[in-house]
């Protein structure tokens, strides 16, 4: 699988969301497009940094487009598995 970074500036998620978010990163949640959160960090004012791990570009865009947040251009990572 590989990892993606993103970042938002006007993302304001709602303390649910994050609570979601949160719980799916502990329990490696995988969504129908194979795709799971991996990290989350936001502030107050909107500005999410995220990263995802799943199959391919398309598959995080998909992703996103089931939530309905807008696409973005995805950063992908250059770590080896296990090298965090």
């Amino acid at each position: 699988m590989a990892r993606f970074m993103d970042f938002r500036e006007h993302l304001k998620l709602s303390a649910a969301a994050i609570a979601q978010l949160a719980e799916d990163a502990r329990k490696a949640k995988t969504d129908p497009f194979g795709v799971r959160q991996m990290e989350l960090y936001h502030t107050p004012d909107g500005k999410v940094h995220y990263q995802l791990e799943g199959p391919d570009e398309d598959a995080i865009r998909q992703h996103h487009a089931a939530l309905g947040v807008p696409a973005a251009r995805y950063i992908r990572s250059t770590a080896s598995p296990g090298q965090d």
